[in-house]
C-alpha cells in the first residue's frame, strides 16, 4: 500500500501581508510611498537614515527593502554590503530607488544582488509599486 503525500505550496501573499521596509532621508517621499504601499495592502516600516534602517532590516526582517544610495549616516551601498554579509540578508530582495543614475552609484551594487535600479525621476509612484509587485513576484 502507497500514501500519497500532497505538500501545497502557497503564494507569499497567502500568509500574510507582505513586508517592505523604506529606507529613504526626503520625508515626503518616504511618506508617500509608505502610504500607497499600506493602501496595497502591504506591511511597511520606514526609517530616514541608512544607520537606522540596517537596525530596522535587522528587527523586521522585510520580504523587500527600497532603498535610497544618498542618505545621512549610513549611505545605502553600504546598508546593502552589510544587509548581504548576513546570511539571512541574502534572500532579502532589494531595489534601489535614488536619483543617481548607475554611471554616479558605486559599481559594486550590481554584485550585492540588487534586484531593480530606478531613478526616481523618470518613474511615477504607481510605476514604482508595480515595479515592486514584479520583484516580490519572481
Amino acid at each position: 500500500m502507497h500514501i500519497l503525500s500532497t505538500v501545497f505550496l502557497l503564494p507569499l501573499k497567502d500568509m500574510g501581508p507582505q513586508k517592505i521596509t523604506i529606507i529613504e532621508d526626503d520625508a515626503t517621499i518616504r511618506d508617500m510611498y509608505a502610504l500607497k504601499l499600506s493602501a496595497q495592502g502591504f506591511s511597511v516600516t520606514t526609517a530616514s537614515d541608512g544607520e537606522s534602517g540596517l537596525a530596522l532590516i535587522e528587527t523586521e526582517r522585510p520580504h523587500l527593502v527600497l532603498l535610497d544610495l544618498k542618505m545621512p549616516k549610513l549611505p545605502g551601498n553600504e546598508v546593502l554590503k552589510r544587509l548581504r554579509a548576513k546570511s539571512w540578508g541574502e534572500t532579502i530582495k532589494v531595489i534601489i530607488l535614488t536619483n543617481m543614475n548607475k554611471s554616479e552609484g558605486t559599481s559594486d551594487l550590481r554584485f550585492l544582488g540588487v534586484n531593480r535600479y530606478i531613478l526616481k525621476v523618470l518613474h511615477t509612484p504607481s510605476q514604482v509599486v508595480e515595479i515592486i509587485k514584479e520583484v516580490l513576484n519572481e
